[in-house]
């Protein structure tokens, strides 16, 4: 008996990492977004919505950047969405030897912090390629 006590301590142990491991794992595949038939869900077209609304005019149509903020299409493909909200809620200035560019602070503007995950959603299924340039149609029209 006092051999078989560390035993199934240790089999608790692997299976209660595994298990949590697998959470992981299924969290970092699931997708902000829904699209069926190439229709988005209502989250991901309020996203867009609030992304032309409030992003466009520095980083362009559908989030793929101009001469004046890059492209958040290319930048959803290598952050997470926690990089990505405090980036937009606290802002961020990169120098470098060429240029400077300044994001500005977004915390306080009600009409973006308030949709942070519908804006995740739409340009997260931009950068998957799964949702293509212009106004996405909507599940249910």
């Amino acid at each position: 008996m006092r051999l078989l006590a560390p035993l199934v301590g240790m089999v608790a142990l692997v299976l209660g990492t595994a298990l949590v491991l697998a959470a992981e794992g299924n969290q970092a595949t699931e997708k902000p977004y829904t699209i069926v038939d190439g229709k988005v869900d209502k989250k991901t077209f309020n996203g867009w919505r609030r992304y032309t609304e409030s992003c466009l005019r520095c980083h362009g149509p559908d989030g793929a950047g101009s001469s004046y903020a890059p492209s958040l299409v290319d930048s959803a493909k290598h952050m997470t969405q926690d990089e990505f909200n405090e980036i937009v809620v606290n802002g961020r200035t990169n120098v470098n030897a060429a240029s400077e560019n300044v994001m500005p602070p977004f915390g306080e503007v009600e009409d973006v912090v308030t949709y942070l995950d519908d804006i995740w959603a739409y340009l997260k299924a931009r950068a998957d390629g799964v949702l293509d340039r212009g106004r996405p149609p909507r599940i249910g029209d």
